[in-house]
C-alpha cells in the first residue's frame, strides 16, 4: 500500500508526490463503477454463436442491436482484468510494464461505460472508428505485460504468473474477437468488405470453409521465401480438411510452429547440403480436427527448461530465458513502439516488406529467427506461448514432444463444430 505522510506543522499539505499517491491509490483500489462492473459475469461465446448473430445482423436492427452488446460487454470483460491487477501484490502492481497496462485498460473502461447508446447506422460507423482507436491504443499491451512479468518473476509463483497472465491473454483475445467481429460485420453490411475473399468464404473475421492445407501452405511458402536454406513442408493425412474457424488464429499458430521447427532443423544441419523436410499430418476426427508438425532439428536442449510445456511459461523459474538481458531489452524496445503487437502473422510480414532479403535492422542477417518475422525486436519468446493461448481459447490443445538428438513433434488440436465457450476466467 502507499505510505502516505500525516500532515503535521512542519507539512502543512501533503506534499505534490505523496498527494500523486493518494490519487493513484484511490483510483487503484476504490472505484464504485469497477465493482459495479467486475460484479458482472461476462457472456461468453462460442464460435457457432458468433457466425450465427453475424449471419443475422444484416439488417440495420440487429447489426445496431450488436453494437450495443459489444458496447455493454467489453468494459464487463476488461472490469474483470483491472480487479485481477488490484489482486497483485504491490511490488508486481508497480512495476514497469504492470502499471502501464493497469492504465491503458482503466481509460479504456472509463471510455467504454461511458459511451452512449447506438440508436442508428451513423452511430454505430462513429463506434467502429471507436473501436478501431481503441485496438490501436492497446496495440502493446503483449510486450509490455510480458516485460512486466518478466521484472515481477522473482516476485510470483510460476502458477500464479503463469495463470494470471493466461487470464489477461485470453481476456484480450476475447475483447479483440468481439471488436474486429463486429468492425468486420458492419463493413460487410455498408459493403466495404465482402462475404468471400480470394474464394474463401467468411462471416466477419471466422471463416466458414477454413482449408487447414492451403493455410499451412502459406505460412510456410512465406517463410520460406524469406529464407531460402529452410526445408521443405510435406503435407500428408487429410488434405481436404476445412473447418470453421478465426484463421488470423490457426494461421498465427502455425506460422510460429513452422518457424521455430524451420531454424531449429536449418540449425542442426547447418553444414548439409539438403536439409530434411518437416511432415505436417492432418487428421480431420468426429469432433476435433488436429496437425501435426514433425521435425528432425535436433530436439529441445534443456538448458533453459525442464519440460517442453515449461516453453509455454512466463516465469523464469521455468523459463531461465525470461530474465535474458536480450529478452528484457527486446520486450522493453517493442513496448515502447508505437505499432506494439497485435500478434498476427500479416503483422510480422508487414515488418520484412521495408527490408530486401538477407538484411535485418539490427545487422544480424544468420538468425534464422530474425530473419523469420520478429522483425526488429528479436528473441522476445512470446511466439509460443501466444500460440498455445491461442489454440486453448476455444478448447483446443498444443503439446510439445521432443527426443534429444533427433527432432520434435508438435500436436495441435482444434475443436471443429464450434460449440466451445471462450476460455474466459473470471
Amino acid at each position: 500500500m502507499f505510505n502516505i505522510a500525516r500532515r503535521s506543522p512542519q507539512c502543512p499539505r501533503l506534499c505534490r508526490s505523496e498527494s500523486t499517491a493518494l490519487s493513484q491509490h484511490r483510483l487503484f483500489y476504490q472505484n464504485k463503477q469497477l465493482e459495479l462492473y467486475a460484479a458482472k459475469e461476462a457472456n461468453r461465446l462460442t464460435l457457432r454463436q458468433l457466425t450465427f448473430f453475424g449471419r443475422s445482423m444484416m439488417d440495420e436492427d440487429r447489426l445496431i442491436k450488436g453494437a450495443n452488446y459489444v458496447r455493454t460487454e467489453l468494459p464487463v470483460r476488461i472490469a474483470h482484468r483491472l480487479r485481477d491487477m488490484q489482486k497483485l501484490p504491490f511490488i508486481v502492481a508497480t512495476q514497469e510494464g504492470v502499471a502501464k497496462v493497469y492504465e491503458l485498460y482503466w481509460t479504456a473502461f472509463d471510455k467504454f461505460r461511458r459511451y452512449p447508446p447506438i440508436n442508428t447506422l451513423e452511430d454505430n460507423a462513429a463506434f467502429c472508428r471507436f473501436l478501431t482507436d481503441i485496438l490501436h491504443e492497446h496495440s502493446t499491451v503483449i510486450p509490455t505485460l510480458a516485460l512486466g512479468l518478466s521484472l515481477s518473476s522473482p516476485h510470483l509463483s510460476p502458477d500464479d504468473l503463469d495463470s494470471f497472465m493466461r487470464r489477461m491473454l485470453v481476456s484480450r483475445i476475447s475483447r479483440r474477437v468481439l471488436a474486429e467481429h463486429h468492425i468486420a460485420l458492419s463493413e460487410m453490411h455498408s459493403g466495404k468488405q465482402t462475404p468471400t475473399t480470394h474464394g474463401e468464404p467468411h462471416v466477419g473475421i471466422i471463416f466458414t470453409g477454413l482449408n487447414v492445407k492451403r493455410c499451412i501452405e502459406k505460412c510456410g511458402n512465406i517463410l520460406r521465401q524469406r529464407r531460402n536454406y529452410w526445408p521443405e513442408i510435406q503435407i500428408d493425412g487429410h488434405s481436404e480438411t476445412s473447418f470453421a474457424y478465426i484463421k488470423e488464429h490457426l494461421e498465427y499458430i502455425l506460422f510460429e510452429l513452422l518457424k521455430n521447427a524451420m531454424r531449429a532443423t536449418s540449425s542442426h544441419h547447418r553444414t548439409a547440403s539438403t536439409l530434411p523436410p518437416l511432415r505436417a499430418t492432418i487428421v480431420a476426427g468426429a469432433n476435433d480436427v488436429g496437425v501435426r508438425i514433425s521435425d528432425q532439428g535436433g530436439g529441445l536442449f534443456p538448458t533453459m527448461v525442464q519440460t517442453p510445456s515449461d516453453l509455454f511459461s512466463f516465469s523464469h523459474i521455468r523459463n531461465a530465458a525470461r530474465l535474458q538481458n536480450s529478452r528484457i531489452g527486446a520486450l522493453r524496445t517493442l513496448s515502447s513502439s508505437p505499432h506494439g503487437m497485435r500478434a498476427t502473422v500479416d503483422e510480422q510480414v508487414g515488418r520484412w516488406q521495408t527490408l530486401p532479403s538477407g538484411n535485418h535492422p539490427d545487422g544480424d542477417a544468420t538468425d534464422p529467427e530474425v530473419e523469420a518475422g520478429v522483425g526488429p525486436h528479436p528473441r522476445i519468446g512470446i511466439g509460443l506461448p501466444m500460440s498455445n493461448i491461442f489454440a486453448t481459447y476455444f478448447g483446443g490443445s498444443l503439446e510439445l514432444v521432443t527426443m534429444d538428438g533427433w527432432g520434435t513433434d508438435v500436436y495441435l488440436r482444434l475443436p471443429k463444430l464450434g460449440t466451445n465457450l471462450e476460455g474466459i476466467e473470471v
